[in-house]
């Protein structure tokens, strides 16, 4: 899983950046319109595997991995004349985005727009997508009718003709393409053309450390997609100490839990991820597939062998397998069920895949 953070200059991107990763990367200006990334991997923290380890000690835990990858130099007017390469490729490589948007004052940092303004800011960078999208659609409805007009595949160019021009229309009413009904097979046919309003995005805003959550601001910005606000300075900070230090500064706070554990957890929900595990010789290891994947395709996720040769699956929801002590006695007490290459995975499965290449 990749997310990408997207923001406008002085957005604070690199701040949320540090207090997600626990990384140090300094914070400060960067040059708009010029291609800069930081890259971080995460583990995703789940007490059930610390169970699983728990239960089979002499094992290698392995946790679930997000990598966030902080994108800077996007700028207003950095779509016109359609998105450089090297933008749209890095974009491109994303799963989804982190829109983090600036929601505090603070004399010393001057807005790049010249005022603090949630609702505009969204808006600046949503309208440099829609126009990036919408140029490479106008570009592939130029081509399809001219492989049209030379008698050219007319039947399958004609229905990829009707879908790009469903495309455009939603595009120059600034709808994004993610909010558009497409059939699988749609989107299947788009995956190629990278189209960066089809990416699922949150919105994060970014608010002072003494703010209290902006709920009308977050309802008013609810129709872009899901929204949290954070303070992200006090989260960067916490994100450097020791835990023991960390939990005592965020009791003063009144913080619950981590920004980067909410962030993560939302992230699953956004590109409607779940997880299973499984129990091998020498690790233990968290997963990430698609709601709704089949056991086959969660194989695939472990390794491309296993999806090819997949035979059977042997499946346990993992609170049965802690609660019986561990696949034997899951076994024993006939709770591993045997399922087939269509069963649909669960939160929360432990899996063991039978296969043959």
């Amino acid at each position: 899983m990749q997310i990408g953070l997207i923001g406008l200059p002085m957005s604070g991107k690199t701040t949320i950046f540090n207090a997600l990763t626990g990384a140090n990367r300094p914070v400060g200006p960067g040059v708009a319109g010029r291609l800069e990334v930081e890259v971080a991997v995460v583990d995703v923290p789940d007490p059930r595997l610390d169970a699983l380890h728990s239960l089979y000690s002499s094992r290698r835990k392995v946790p679930a991995r997000i990598t966030y990858a902080d994108i800077g130099g996007l700028a207003k007017g950095i779509s016109e004349g359609g998105l450089s390469g090297p933008f749209r490729n890095e974009l491109n490589r994303m799963d989804g985005f982190l829109h983090v948007v600036r929601a505090f004052e603070n004399p010393a940092v001057p807005h790049s727009e010249g005022s603090v303004d949630p609702r505009r800011d969204v808006d600046i960078l949503n309208n440099e997508f829609l126009l990036a999208d919408l140029i490479t659609v106008e570009k592939r409805i130029e081509r399809l009718k001219d492989e049209m007009g030379k008698g050219k595949d007319r039947e399958a160019n004609a229905r990829h003709l009707a879908l790009f021009e469903r495309l455009q229309a939603a595009l120059e009413e600034e709808i994004p393409l993610r909010n558009l009904e497409l059939s699988p097979a749609e989107r299947h046919s788009l995956r190629g053309y990278g189209f960066l309003t089809l990416k699922p995005q949150m919105i994060l805003l970014n608010i002072n450390d003494e703010a209290a959550e902006p709920e009308d601001l977050v309802q008013a910005l609810g129709g872009q997609g899901p929204v949290i606000a954070i303070r992200g300075a006090l989260e960067m900070e916490i994100a450097q100490l020791e835990p023991e230090e960390a939990k005592a500064f965020m009791e003063e706070y009144g913080i619950h839990e981590p920004a980067s554990e909410r962030v993560i957890r939302e992230s699953y929900r956004l590109l409607n991820l779940q997880t299973f595990f499984t129990v091998g010789d020498d690790e233990v290891r968290a997963w990430s597939c698609p709601v709704g994947a089949t056991a086959q395709e969660a194989a695939g996720v472990i390794h491309t062998d296993m999806q090819r040769g997949f035979i059977r699956a042997e499946i346990v929801p993992i609170e049965t397998l802690l609660e019986l002590g561990g696949l034997a006695e899951a076994r024993h007490a006939g709770k591993l069920r045997l399922e087939g290459k269509d069963y649909i995975m669960q939160e929360g499965d432990v899996m063991t895949v039978r296969f043959n290449v």
